[in-house]
């Protein structure tokens, strides 16, 4: 009688995984969108507010402009997709619309990997501009001054406190991403988990 009711009163695995998609779902769609508009705050401020000249500017390596460009775009790609996590919570609550155990997985698994290659970009970028702003800290006299020029057979460049927030745009994207990846791999784990179940209880 006991094993009965508690059965009764226990949440089934659709309400428990709706409530997982739910919940994961507008935690990862804020934290990208928090995390997202940070750098372009950064950006606008840069580019707005500190007048700085396009001339003047240290040119960044190509590569790292694609894999910047890259980045960003997996973040809105994420953003847009754990909002699905929200719209499929809604369908898990009616049955005539549930996806099945196969596409739920799929999905989830998709934002997982976009997450990873995204971490990935962004990893690749800040190694990058570090390294380089380190190579002309480097090739420029130790007297410890805020910014330093460096001079070419070309235009001179700058490297200065704007690089830093550079720098701390792509750490905010990093963040995101993490999160979303955190997010995808709890989302991942309870979907995981309640499918042994359901098989059971199929069988």
């Amino acid at each position: 009688m006991l094993e009965e009711l508690t059965e009764t009163l226990r949440p089934s695995r659709t309400e428990t995984l709706a409530k997982a998609f739910s919940r994961w779902g507008r935690s990862g769609f804020w934290a990208l969108l928090v995390m997202g508009a940070l750098p372009l705050i950064i950006m606008v401020y840069t580019f707005v507010f500190t007048g700085r000249a396009a001339g003047s500017a240290r040119s960044g390596l190509p590569l790292v402009q694609f894999f910047s460009t890259a980045g960003l775009l997996l973040l809105v790609f994420l953003a847009l997709w754990f909002h699905r996590y929200t719209r499929i919570a809604a369908r898990l609550q009616d049955p005539a619309k549930r996806p099945s155990d196969a596409s739920l997985r799929k999905t989830v698994w998709t934002g997982v990997v976009a997450a990873s290659i995204a971490i990935l970009f962004s990893m690749l970028v800040l190694l990058l501009e570090v390294g380089t702003l380190l190579f002309y800290f480097l090739s420029a006299p130790q007297a410890g001054v805020p910014t330093v020029q460096t001079t070419g057979a070309a235009v001179a460049t700058w490297v200065s406190a704007v690089d830093m927030m550079n720098l701390l745009s792509v750490i905010l994207t990093l963040g995101g991403e993490i999160f979303a990846l955190i997010f995808g791999l709890l989302l991942l784990f309870r979907t995981l988990q309640d499918a042994p179940q359901a098989n059971a209880a199929a069988h």
